[in-house]
């Protein structure tokens, strides 16, 4: 039983309150830490998923901006009739003639015709990758770089050769490139010369094995149309390069052209909400929700432990209302520090998985404020009725346990 006692009469001061509160979860610490792991693991699931959101979206965000938002594309749509349409083979050359367009590479897929790893292996195992044509500074224009090797220059896009996107070299099993390295495509052998790094903008390169047109021409019975355009252009001037794209790659057919920004989908899935965040936070609840019954519980018990000390207090002088703050304010410092615990839980899992994909680490205010603000309403619906029960108990009644 404790010594710590209220004052007989009057209002309880803030210190009294605190110190009466944290009566209970000192001489029971084994009970109040459980109870309070409970809150500590809802609170800090909710803010690792917030933070980790946030986080994951800044680091998009801020590699979208390093490539620049300043790339357009032109595709082949379709006709009236719903056939694939053609771009003219004319199209980069008249759309470089825009006046703030400053970059213009295409890239043309070869129809029909697959990758494979050698001769050997059975036409239906495709691995779903695609063999593009593409022109000399298509890695510049979409963001991207060489891993391995060396990219298409004027002397090797006549001959078979051919470079891999970052995706077509894991499925083809080649990680490394060596003297002599070839890989089968329409019934020839193309030597692999370069390995590019994943294309964020263009992840259609990802999947292709790039040769030169002249070369796709020549061994692949290309026709020479380019599939698609990549433009870059002066940043102010994006939106009017948009709006004569299309007139511009077609003039005869415009609607058959079909004209995009790929950062406009990155920032779109950024801001998106995912079903697993969804899934998480709900997870966080019920954990916050499970932690709450765990500290109903514990201090209906400590009622009942404590009626002595209850009955004391009443019988020195304490109010009823001296004893239902008292439990209140034991139930909400209980949740408070499961809750502080979780926060700081929370924001070491997004500080450290944030650290180790090279994100700007950020912690919403709503996660954190929002966690604590919600363990204080837990904490006080939990600790209500224990104490409305403690308090409603007469100094007789409760003498009568000792």
């Amino acid at each position: 039983m404790t010594t710590t006692l209220a004052p007989t009469s009057g209002r309880m001061r803030a210190g009294d309150v605190a110190r009466v509160a944290s009566v209970g979860i000192r001489t029971r610490k084994m009970r109040a830490g459980l109870s309070a792991l409970g809150i500590a693991i809802g609170v800090a699931a909710i803010v690792a998923v917030l933070g980790l959101s946030a986080s994951s979206q800044a680091g998009l965000l801020a590699q979208i901006d390093k490539l620049g938002t300043n790339l357009l594309t032109v595709s082949n749509g379709q006709t009236m009739f719903g056939d694939e349409a053609s771009l003219p083979t004319q199209a980069p050359g008249m759309i470089g003639r825009i006046g703030p367009v400053s970059e213009v590479q295409a890239t043309g897929k070869v129809p029909d015709i697959n990758a494979y790893r050698s001769s050997l292996i059975p036409e239906v195992r495709t691995n779903g990758l695609s063999v593009q044509a593409a022109t000399l500074d298509l890695p510049k224009t979409v963001g991207t770089s060489l891993a391995q090797g060396r990219y298409l220059n004027a002397a090797t896009e006549q001959v078979p050769v051919a470079v891999l996107g970052a995706t077509a070299a894991k499925r083809l099993g080649i990680t490394k490139i060596h003297p002599g390295q070839r890989i089968w495509i329409g019934g020839h052998w193309f030597s692999i010369v370069g390995i590019l790094e994943p294309a964020v903008l263009a992840p259609e390169i990802d999947t292709a094995v790039l040769v030169g047109f002249p070369a796709a021409e020549k061994y692949l019975d290309f026709d020479g149309h380019p599939t698609m355009i990549y433009v870059r252009s002066d940043t102010a001037q994006v939106e009017a390069v948009h709006s004569v794209l299309a007139q511009t790659a077609n003039p005869e057919a415009p609607d058959e052209v079909e004209v995009s920004r790929p950062s406009d989908a990155l920032e779109a899935r950024a801001a998106a909400q995912s079903a697993l965040d969804s899934l998480f936070l709900g997870l966080g609840a019920v954990a916050l929700l499970v932690g709450a019954v765990g500290v109903a519980n514990t201090m209906i018990i400590s009622v009942l432990e404590r009626r002595p000390e209850i009955g004391l207090r009443r019988a020195l002088g304490a109010t009823r209302g001296h004893i239902r703050v008292q439990f209140l304010a034991e139930a909400i410092l209980l949740a408070v520090l499961g809750g502080a615990v979780g926060v700081a839980a929370g924001i070491a899992a997004t500080a450290i998985y944030a650290s180790t994909k090279d994100w700007t680490i950020v912690v919403p205010t709503i996660a954190w404020v929002g966690g604590l603000a919600a363990t204080v309403l837990v904490g006080a619906v939990a600790g209500l009725l224990p104490a409305l029960r403690a308090a409603r108990m007469s100094p007789t009644e409760a003498l009568w346990t000792l």
